[in-house]
């Protein structure tokens, strides 16, 4: 299963583009603070990924902008130059709609 969740912040927001079907995209990037558990001991882990969305979900994103907190759900996926991986975002939860 290819899935996940990721507690970030929105860093980058691109300029609105559109697929070949004509559906809205942005580039994001996104940024992940946070503690983990390895080999039982608690570590810092700080990490910028490249993301992107497709559709619908591109007006939520540039409504909670560049700063905004959430929960990012979706899949990853190769970089279209086979270097590197995105972040293929499908769902966006903040925290004013886990209330």
């Amino acid at each position: 299963m290819n899935q996940l969740a990721l507690q970030a912040t929105l860093l980058e927001l691109g300029l609105v583009r559109y697929t070949p079907a004509g559906l809205m995209a942005l580039d994001l990037g996104l940024k992940h603070e946070g503690e983990a558990q390895e080999a039982g001991r608690p570590r810092k882990v700080s990490m910028e990924i490249k993301a992107v969305a497709i559709g619908e979900i591109c007006k939520r994103l540039q409504a909670l902008g560049v700063g905004g907190q959430a929960l990012f759900s979706g899949f990853l996926s190769n970089q279209r130059n086979g270097r590197g991986i995105v972040f293929h975002v499908t769902a966006v939860e903040t925290a004013s709609q886990a209330l």
